[in-house]
């Protein structure tokens, strides 16, 4: 599995097609669609156009809470947040070879989406961001260094984790240290903030 993946941004589909295009044309090789309160039909046709760019670039296409839509475009999987529907019904749905991740933010989370099965789990905020809304209390290092550290004392195999929330490039040296897997991130590719290969070198990937 991917250590790096991106999440879509954008207000307009144009936007969003642009800087999904840009990640792929980078190096992304994980796109997690992701527009909030985008009209319907526009969101489909950006899911349609995003996994034939996703699969003319063998990059793994993940749709952000449709689970109907990522089906019907094919889309290597879905992700899913806590108020979303829930894993059982989405790997009902879409089969046992679809990738399913789960959001999560206190230890009690990560426990439900390890008794769900799902294939990842997207851990935070780390910090604050303005890309989502209704932010999670915010965990920071100690958070995710405290919830790893419980894991391991439940003698629980650690789960692929990504951080996610405000992640910028010198934070995931740390975190990889810590126990996270990888990291999902959008503001710091769809801005340049950081080179695609500088993060999987973090990532030692």
């Amino acid at each position: 599995m991917e250590k790096l993946q991106y999440i879509s941004q954008g207000l307009t589909m144009e936007d969003q097609e642009l800087n999904i295009r840009k990640a792929i044309d980078n190096g992304v090789g994980w796109i997690q669609i992701r527009w909030k309160n985008a009209p319907e039909n526009e969101f489909v046709k950006l899911c349609e156009i995003s996994k034939k760019l996703c699969s003319d670039n063998h990059t793994v296409c993940i749709i952000n809470d449709h689970v109907q839509i990522a089906k019907d475009v094919d889309a290597d999987g879905v992700h899913l947040g806590l108020s979303d529907q829930s894993i059982e019904i989405a790997r009902h749905i879409l089969g046992k070879d679809k990738i399913i991740g789960g959001t999560a933010n206190t230890l009690s989370d990560v426990l439900q989406r390890i008794k769900e099965q799902c294939d990842y789990i997207g851990l935070g905020p780390l910090r604050f961001t303005s890309t989502k809304e209704k932010l999670s209390p915010i965990l920071g290092f100690e958070g995710y260094e405290k919830i790893i550290q419980d894991l391991k004392s439940l003698s629980l195999e650690i789960p692929k984790i990504f951080a996610i929330g405000g992640v910028i490039l010198n934070d995931i040296e740390l975190l990889h240290k810590i126990g996270i897997y990888g990291v999902a991130v959008s503001g710091l590719i769809t801005n340049g903030t950081a080179a695609v290969h500088e993060i999987k070198l973090a990532l030692h990937e």
